[in-house]
């Protein structure tokens, strides 16, 4: 089964090297018309106007607007945009996750049928994470983006003998750097390539009191990492026009050998698109759709029984997800230098669409809250 869900990642991947090609012509045949049209217009100074702030003065020429609550994306997606040379970009964001009943395929379970076959069953889990971000273009064609996120988990369960617990973990996570080029800039649309690796700096040994006994190793989902290092491709488009603003990104984690626990989390690949409205000046909404596919554990955690509970067997671990989600920007685009730039987003959303690998936990809803705030560095 872990092959089965893996596929999708697979043509993924096929899918994103194909447009990486296809990218890079672009972006090289529209750099060769701007050097040409540079030529016929060498006494002109450069007219590219910063995206993220106000330049008295400078005259642009370019139709993309980054001075709108829509030009960056809903806050649920990650390295949606770039910046001019020399700009920084401070992000936090704040998501809460929540998980109730179990789900074997497209159906509900109760947790009386979960416990016919283990002497657990999960009944609910809450993620919350804190990520802390910063961004800075050394050019106009390169943003970098490093990610450190803090998590905090907890899961009820309840046992064959009607007995209830509770596990819980929390800390850092795992920390995160990309790299965001610029392949295509053509007035009002834009493409860049999203690069990045993840480093195992999150846990994978954390344990806690079960009825098994104090200090138990944990199963899969509580723990804070994936304990290896992971590829994250992915590629990201967005467009303009008058007051309404679209995009699309296609993202993926690959997962690079086995940690030291003899398992390496499934592959996994996420695809989201939406659409944008810009009310006003300072505000805009949106609805996303985030189609998300991720595969079972290649592997096993020796110290893990998995007819134990079904969290603790690493084939029942993968799954596909379709989210909808509806968001707000707000965005000051004036008032005095610590108050202009800022951005606060909210976006809220929930599972029309789940197929899981179960018994396992479905997600009930999802909320994300965030602050970002760009300055340039000279």
């Amino acid at each position: 089964m872990n092959n089965l869900r893996n596929s999708p990642v697979i043509t993924g991947s096929v899918l994103l090297n194909t447009m990486i090609l296809v990218l890079l012509f672009l972006s090289f045949t529209q750099k060769t018309e701007a050097q040409s049209h540079s030529e016929h217009n060498h006494d002109q100074a450069p007219m590219q106007m910063d995206d993220h702030a106000h330049h008295s003065g400078s005259v642009n020429v370019q139709k993309w607007d980054g001075h709108r609550p829509d030009s960056n994306a809903p806050i649920g997606v990650m390295g949606d945009h770039t910046h001019h040379k020399g700009m920084f970009m401070l992000t936090y964001r704040y998501k809460y996750m929540s998980m109730n009943g179990n789900r074997m395929g497209t159906n509900k379970v109760s947790n009386q049928k979960v416990l016919e076959d283990f002497m657990v069953a999960p009944t609910d889990m809450d993620m919350q994470m804190h990520m802390f971000g910063l961004m800075y273009s050394p050019t106009d064609y390169i943003t970098l983006m490093g990610m450190v996120p803090y998590i905090k988990k907890s899961m009820n369960h309840l046992t064959r003998m009607g007995s209830r617990f509770k596990t819980e973990t929390d800390g850092i996570g795992d920390i995160k750097f990309t790299g965001l080029i610029k392949v295509f800039d053509n007035h009002d649309q834009r493409i860049h390539i999203n690069a990045g690796m993840s480093f195992p700096t999150g846990s994978i040994d954390e344990k806690d009191k079960t009825p098994a006994g104090p200090n138990q190793q944990l199963p899969y989902p509580m723990q804070l990492g994936s304990g290896t290092f992971d590829l994250l491709p992915g590629i990201t488009y967005l467009g303009q026009h008058n007051d309404l603003s679209w995009g699309s990104q296609l993202s993926g984690v690959i997962r690079l050998g086995e940690n030291d626990r003899d398992y390496s989390l499934g592959n996994a690949l996420d695809i989201t698109a939406w659409g944008a409205w810009d009310w006003y000046n300072w505000v805009s909404s949106s609805a996303r759709l985030d189609w998300q596919s991720w595969g079972n554990i290649d592997g096993a955690d020796s110290a893990l029984d998995p007819a134990l509970v079904p969290t603790a067997d690493p084939n029942l671990r993968g799954g596909n997800r379709l989210d909808l989600l509806f968001g707000v920007n707000f965005y000051a685009s004036q008032g005095p230098t610590l108050i202009k730039g800022q951005r606060l987003a909210v976006e809220f959303g929930f599972p029309i669409y789940q197929d899981l690998d179960g018994p396992q936990l479905e997600t009930d809803w999802v909320l994300t809250l965030g602050w970002q705030y760009a300055f340039a560095a000279y």
